[in-house]
């Protein structure tokens, strides 16, 4: 099956669950990668420097794994969809708020509590669309709902070329409010995960209690996603601010540049998850992690922005075509009973113990005399070994039954 026959194959109602999953993920990156455009700006009007506002960048992160759990046992216990809604609402709240930040204080406090509500919003949104949607389609969707990620980033650099020298900082996160549109589509046109139906007539177990008898998978989850965290993260947020004050280039520039690395994101995603369906999650991911490391030094040292593009355009290409495999991967191997919680909280413990990555570069970026490049290059090229690392010799249940036993191994351990 070609993945546009995959896509055809899809019922009206799976097509509004997968449609309303990649907004609500696109529209919580877009909230988020606002802040990576105007560090700078922040820095400026605040009268501090640019690893103090990055500080911001790190809450969130670190927050994120509060919100996976809360709206995770929500979603496990009430449904999937009302969470999902409710969810969406109370971030675009805090985006909005952050326009009105009186100092950095404020401003820090607000990005922390954006982190719960943009937390809760990936695992939510693929477990209600993983078990929506037919086995056989998995790969491809899952690489459309990862390329929801870079997608918000592409509309944040959009609005950050188009906006940013009209209505300044403050106005780029008062269009963040936009998402809380998504809710009415959601309540209109999304009907509830089967899966989560079924469950409800059996007895549920507490997700502690089915936590521990999966300790080895949820240990070496958590730092899969580590990993990956430290490799999208370590490749992004501070990607233009190294553009900003070690190229000097103008917010169109910037803006341009970031426009096409995240459409290279976004075909990587594809490409890659749809790959995986056919030779296995673990090996894609292990292909488009070490394919990273030779596009790295083109990414940061290319001469002139064309050359830069180009260089940023294959370094997401591969580092997103490696998330693109990430939802359908951990929903495979999370437990039926707490598909809607286990995913996303290793994910996101992953993004705490990720989330000093914008300070560390930033900080080693200073200790190097202002070179961003460098920072950026080292951080990029070890994380893809280790990506590679731990999914090559990780978990796999590609094609995995939910509520049934795996189409591959028995065991779901460690398939070749």
């Amino acid at each position: 099956m070609t993945a546009l026959d995959s896509l055809h194959s899809l019922s009206p109602q799976q097509r509004n669950t997968v449609i309303a999953a990649y907004l609500g993920w696109t529209l919580d990156a877009f909230d988020f990668f606002i802040l990576v455009f105007v560090l700078k700006h922040i820095a400026e009007e605040f009268h501090t420097d640019v690893p103090a506002v990055a500080v911001a960048i790190f809450l969130t992160l670190a927050m994120r794994p509060i919100g996976a759990l809360i709206f995770g046992l929500a979603a496990d216990r009430y449904g999937r969809r009302v969470t999902l809604m409710i969810d969406v609402l109370l971030y675009s709240v805090f985006e909005f708020l952050t326009g009105f930040s009186t100092g950095l204080t404020m401003f820090l406090v607000l990005r922390a509590l954006f982190g719960v509500a943009m937390g809760g919003e990936w695992g939510v949104g693929a477990s209600l669309t993983m078990e929506t949607i037919p086995e056989e389609s998995r790969g491809l969707v899952s690489g459309i709902l990862q390329a929801g990620y870079p997608s918000g980033y592409l509309i944040a650099s959009i609005v950050f070329f188009l906006l940013f020298p009209i209505i300044g900082w403050r106005g780029m996160f008062m269009v963040g409010a936009v998402p809380a549109l998504l809710v009415l589509y959601i309540r209109r046109n999304v009907q509830e995960s089967p899966a989560f139906v079924q469950r409800q007539s059996k007895p549920q177990r507490p997700f502690l209690t089915v936590l521990r008898e999966n300790i080895p998978l949820f240990i070496w989850a958590v730092l899969l996603m580590t990993a990956f965290n430290f490799f999208s993260h370590g490749t992004q947020d501070l990607y233009p601010t190294f553009l900003e004050t070690q190229r000097q280039y103008d917010s169109y520039t910037v803006g341009a540049i970031a426009i096409v690395y995240n459409i290279g994101a976004i075909v990587g995603g594809l490409s890659f998850g749809t790959l995986s369906e056919r030779i296995g999650r673990r090996r894609t991911i292990v292909i488009a992690a070490l394919l990273a490391i030779p596009a790295a030094p083109l990414w940061v040292y290319g001469h002139g922005p064309v050359m830069l593009a180009i260089g940023a355009f294959l370094m997401q290409l591969f580092v997103q075509g490696a998330w693109g495999i990430i939802p359908v991967h951990l929903n495979e191997l999370s437990p039926d009973e707490v598909r809607g919680t286990f995913p996303g909280f290793a994910y996101q413990l992953g993004n705490l113990l990720a989330s000093g990555n914008a300070s560390i570069q930033a900080g080693l970026a200073k200790r190097w005399g202002g070179d961003y490049a460098l920072a950026l290059l080292v951080v990029a090229c070890i994380v893809a070994v280790v990506v590679a690392i731990f999914a090559g010799f990780g978990f796999e249940k590609k094609g995995v039954r939910f509520g049934g036993k795996s189409a591959g191994s028995a065991d779901g351990v460690a398939q070749t």
